[in-house]
């Protein structure tokens, strides 16, 4: 916020309002928009310089400005009033007190600023690094690990839930060791679903186009979209293993490694509705209590689909498998 504004009385004719910027505006921040304050400073009205000049030199400021003038308080976020300016268009924005009273005006070039920084912070989070205001070539070797390591030792404790997971299916991994060879694929699979979702929602809520009540609507939508997605990738996946997978059928035989196939495809299709629902509503839970929804992107949202994903995909192989009569 700079303190460096035009500021008039509703009692000026268009001319004083000439002779007052002329006076101080070299020293302004700007001189298009100029603020109409009372006696207390209150702010009562916004007017132009193309307000006044087409309304003509003996035209009261009263009656020409803006009445109902779209504000700030000093106690807002500056992403907050980023957006602001961004929805009214504003070269600057007025800032207020509790009461009311101006205390000082954001300019345009400011916002910007502010914006470069938060997309900063955002790209940052959402690739599991702590912010830093530096340069990267301007950060030290020793600050840049800092920065790292600890989101780097998290993701990895955190991937000991997907360890314990392959432990605890030993057996039936060591009697159809086929299973194993998709794991890949529905890690990275689930991973790119939740990513989209969670890119896509973190947006929304950055620019206001989604709120917190709308938990439900983007829930109804990510599972429609999820839905579609899961059963597109399921059916082009079988015809895919259908024609490359001569290995499993020489192996395990042809029924054997139809079953297998579908199981693997019904396992992405869940894979993906799953994703897609954590990476939509883990965002706005993160915001909901008051965390930042970068957070919640995509290293964190990939280690928790990457879980869920093989949890189906085991519990799916087990169930199948033993119905149809193949041991596990």
């Amino acid at each position: 916020m700079t303190t460096e504004y035009v500021e008039l009385k509703a009692s000026f004719t268009a001319e004083d309002a000439f002779k007052t910027i002329r006076r101080t505006g070299l020293e302004k921040e700007t001189i298009y928009t100029c603020y109409v304050t009372d006696a207390k400073r209150v702010l009562v009205g916004v007017v132009t310089v193309k307000d006044m000049l087409l309304a003509g030199e003996e035209a009261v400021i009263g009656e020409i400005m803006d009445q109902k003038p779209v504000f700030v308080y000093t106690d807002d976020d500056k992403e907050d009033v980023m957006k602001a300016m961004t929805k009214y268009d504003f070269l600057a924005m007025p800032v207020v007190d509790k009461e009311n009273r101006l205390v000082g005006i954001v300019t345009i070039d400011d916002a910007m600023d502010v914006l470069q920084d938060e997309d900063t912070e955002d790209i940052e989070l959402m690739a599991a690094i702590t912010p830093s205001d530096k340069p990267y070539l301007k950060t030290g070797v020793f600050e840049t690990w800092r920065s790292r390591i600890l989101w780097l030792m998290l993701l990895m404790v955190s991937a000991t839930f997907t360890s314990r997971i392959l432990t605890h299916f030993e057996d039936a991994l060591s009697s159809l060791p086929i299973l194993v060879a998709f794991v890949p694929q529905l890690m990275d699979t689930g991973g790119n679903a939740g990513g989209q979702a969670s890119v896509s929602v973190i947006r929304a809520l950055s620019l206001g186009d989604v709120r917190l009540g709308d938990f439900l609507r983007v829930l109804w939508k990510e599972l429609r979209v999820a839905l579609l997605c899961g059963l597109t990738l399921g059916c082009v996946n079988f015809i895919k293993m259908l024609i490359f997978n001569d290995v499993s059928r020489s192996v395990y035989g042809v029924g054997t490694s139809l079953i297998i196939s579908a199981v693997v495809c019904v396992t992405i299709a869940l894979a993906v509705v799953i994703a897609k629902i954590v990476g939509s509503m883990l965002p706005i839970l993160a915001k909901r209590i008051g965390f930042d929804p970068a957070v919640m992107a995509s290293p964190l949202i990939t280690t928790i689909v990457d879980i869920l994903s093989l949890l189906v995909y085991f519990g799916i192989s087990t169930k199948v498998l033993s119905l149809v009569g193949i041991q596990m």
